[in-house]
């Protein structure tokens, strides 16, 4: 497979460093860590700035509001806005990196219509309603209910590990409508807008001191049948798509930014002198494989989902997100211990900076699906292995 970017990629990049040079200089002051009001603004504002450019929704289907240009350039958009700079995705990352793009492959024209557009915009905000105080790593066990009643899911149950939901107008939102059946069997997917009455958000504060996670209590609360995507009771295949988007293409952004750190790393530790320690710097070197290898990693998948496109055989992440995944979030977590030893005593202070993204990087090894069920997934559903008793 040949990644070499073709003349009209370099085109592309070209063209999107200009607009990176002029734009970034023009935009206001990031608001503070813990201010999400304000993180929604300056995150949607920029993703207005995206979609009235043209570099929204890139690989997103163009019936969906996207651009149709594929996988292939995304990935070097996201690259290329990660090396200059840019603001990420930040407080809508679950309406670009999963609700949208769930959405796109399995709603109906209506939904793709009424929920898609308004992502990429920068208008609605979504956050994802899956893992319960009981069913977190193992999903199939949640118990929030839905009872249909005429057009309407009668929905009560708590979630937790809400990612945004204090400042989102929609939730993708995960609910057993049938609880006669195997668990994996009884789910649905349903959208429910986050203002509607029974809706109680509690924010949860973090070990590094943030509080963007929440958890929803629901109680009563009425969403149209029309707002669930996929058939009824087929939620558990309609959410590993969300999950292999998750799991696979969500973190391309972050691999990039992992990189960089990693460079900063290495000329902090030339100048205070940590550089002439062997050990460490087989470690940098060891990292920086890693990351290279992970980022290579994306490249061919995006190259393949791309070929897929071509020949009319497109397809959904696979179990290999997973792969990638799981060796992300270890390699992340080493990054910023070794971030600590060459940062020194300073990265005690919970104030930091650095302590505030080592602390963010224990989650990675949950968030997402853990480390063991990634490991599942990748010993059932490559190697062939059987399940275990």
């Amino acid at each position: 497979m040949d990644l070499t970017p073709t003349p009209d990629e370099e085109r592309f990049r070209q063209r999107l460093r200009r607009w990176l040079s002029e734009v970034l200089p023009t935009l206001p002051a990031e608001p503070a860590p813990t201010d999400w009001p304000g993180r929604r603004a300056y995150d949607c504002a920029w993703q207005r700035a995206l979609y009235d450019a043209g570099y929204a929704g890139l690989h997103w289907p163009a019936d969906a509001g996207g651009q149709g240009a594929g996988p292939v350039r995304h990935l070097a958009f996201l690259e290329e806005t990660e090396l200059a700079g840019a603001p990420y995705v930040g407080a809508n990352f679950v309406g670009l990196l999963h609700a949208g793009p769930t959405i796109a492959a399995e709603g109906t024209p209506a939904q793709r219509a009424r929920w898609l557009p308004p992502i990429l915009r920068g208008e609605e905000v979504w956050c994802q309603g899956f893992s319960e105080p009981g069913a977190g790593s193992d999903l199939a066990a949640l118990r929030t209910r839905a009872v249909r009643d005429g057009d309407s899911y009668v929905v009560t149950g708590h979630k937790i590990w809400t990612s945004h939901a204090e400042v989102a107008d929609w939730c993708e939102l995960l609910v057993r409508t049938d609880p006669s059946v195997p668990a994996h069997r009884g789910l649905t997917w349903l959208a429910m807008p986050m203002r509607a009455p029974g809706v109680t958000v509690r924010p949860l504060r973090t070990l590094a001191g943030s509080t963007e996670f929440a958890e929803l209590h629901l109680d009563e609360v009425r969403i149209p049948v029309d707002h669930r995507v996929g058939a009824e009771n087929d939620g558990w295949r309609v959410t590993m798509v969300t999950l292999s988007h998750e799991r696979g293409t969500a973190f391309a952004g972050e691999v990039v930014a992992c990189r960089r750190t990693l460079a900063r790393l290495a000329r902090t530790a030339r100048e205070n002198g940590r550089w002439e320690d062997a050990v460490l710097r087989r470690r940098l070197g060891r990292l920086n494989a890693e990351f290279l290898g992970l980022w290579r990693m994306l490249q061919s998948r995006a190259s393949e989902a791309e070929y897929g496109l071509r020949t009319g055989r497109p397809g959904t992440p696979d179990a290999m997100g997973s792969v990638f995944k799981l060796r992300y979030s270890h390699s992340r977590q080493d990054l910023y211990d070794v971030a600590a030893e060459i940062l020194g005593p300073g990265c005690l202070d919970a104030e930091h900076p650095w302590t505030r993204e080592r602390l963010s990087s224990l989650s990675y090894t949950i968030a997402a699906g853990t480390s063991q069920v990634q490991q599942n997934i990748i010993a059932q559903r490559i190697l062939g292995l059987p399940k275990g008793r």
